[in-house]
């Protein structure tokens, strides 16, 4: 988006203005550009933390979704998978099974 600016801080800070008979101030002018080139400046600076925002929340979200398509191994019932739950208590807790049955 940033490179769809037409207009850079220096750009904008080294513009020269014709004078005319009854022209702007001078001073009035160069305030007031002052006062763009600041804001411009900020908006830069916003818009690319907001790029780094977008591409950490895309990776963040392409991660999120890998992790919630993990499925089971082809042919793998409900059977199966509380057969391996239970020998994984076993494993970890051991005959305190056995004695609470």
């Amino acid at each position: 988006m940033a490179d769809k600016l037409k207009l850079t801080a220096k750009e904008i800070l080294e513009k020269e203005f014709k004078t005319g008979i009854r022209g702007y101030k001078q001073e009035d002018v160069d305030k007031f550009l002052d006062l763009i080139i600041k804001d411009y400046e900020a908006m830069h600076t916003i818009i690319d933390e907001m790029q780094q925002e977008n591409v950490r929340l895309r990776k963040q979200l392409e991660e999120s979704s890998r992790r919630q398509h993990v499925q089971p191994p082809a042919g793998t019932t409900n059977f199966d998978i509380l057969k391996r739950l239970s020998n994984l208590e076993k494993h970890v807790f051991g005959s305190k099974l056995d004695e609470n049955y």
